[in-house]
């Protein structure tokens, strides 16, 4: 069982780390036999209903008061008749079959678990409190605040903020950058676009200098133009121009690439390269 808060957001962080599969493979002919090599999803095998206490029994909003220390030092601290000795700590042994009673998936949603939106919260309110951050960001000081943030509030008991649990906890299917998080907390944006939102801002961006013809062609380009920036594997294939790989490729087939017109195979990805910024649209 667990019952520490920040110890249950660390062990479920494991999960949530980047993983390419074929790191394991030791035959380099079947690497391009898997075509989904990234993780995508975990499973958290809870035994103790520490997902259920976290969500509908954990109080919050409870503050803890620190043990007091005792100021009586034992006489002897090996003896057990002494008042003043440390006491054994409680133990349980269970004798019985361990034998699972049910078994049962629950898939997490969108929105994420609680304990993850109640750590978003606490950064929010922490933030607000903070006058040099609210000063910072209603003179636009961007920078700034920024770097106080990086040097005064991330890393630090005890709640060690980072960027990356941030963005795990906010629950949403991109990175976000400091200053969205900030826009956010202050009112300044009413909340985060979503991966495919930010997509189609880029993309209306690229077709508003560059109109395909005929018209009947923009739904291919930005197919194109979606899979290049969210697939890493489909900017190495054209990047290395290496197209037969395509073929089995389940997010850009072969089919898909030919129906773009030519001149936009190689607009699409200068394009990204200068103007896009991959980074936001990492899981």
């Amino acid at each position: 069982p667990i019952f520490s808060p920040t110890d249950f957001i660390q062990i479920k962080g494991r999960g949530t780390r980047k993983h390419d599969f074929r790191e394991l493979l030791f035959d380099d002919t079947l690497r391009e036999s898997v075509t989904q090599p990234r993780k995508t999803a975990f499973k958290l095998f809870d035994f103790f209903a520490n997902c259920e206490f976290f969500e509908e029994d954990f109080n919050y909003d409870e503050v803890l008061k620190l043990p007091k220390p005792s100021r009586q030092a034992p006489t002897d601290p090996t003896d057990p008749t002494d008042p003043s000795a440390p006491s054994a700590p409680l133990t349980y042994e269970h004798r019985g079959a361990d034998i699972l009673s049910t078994v049962k998936e629950a898939a997490i949603g969108v929105g994420g678990m609680k304990i993850d939106r109640m750590f978003y919260n606490a950064f929010e309110d922490t933030m607000r409190a903070n006058t040099a951050v609210a000063a910072a960001v209603e003179a636009g000081e961007w920078d700034r605040v920024i770097d106080y943030i990086n040097r005064e509030v991330f890393d630090k008991p005890r709640e060690f903020y980072t960027l990356d649990k941030l963005c795990k906890a906010a629950a949403v299917d991109r990175r976000l950058t400091l200053r969205e998080i900030l826009e956010k907390v202050f009112g300044l944006i009413p909340r985060f676009k979503s991966k495919d939102e930010l997509l189609e801002e880029e993309f209306a961006k690229f077709v508003a200098d560059r109109v395909p013809e005929p018209p009947s062609a923009i739904p291919a380009i930005r197919h194109y133009f979606k899979a290049y920036v969210t697939d890493g594997h489909v900017r190495e294939i054209i990047e290395s121009r290496h197209f037969t790989d395509l073929a089995t490729n389940p997010v850009f087939t072969t089919r898909d690439f030919k129906a773009v017109p030519e001149p936009f195979r190689t607009l699409v990805p200068e394009y990204i390269k200068d103007y896009v910024s991959l980074n936001l649209f990492a899981a």
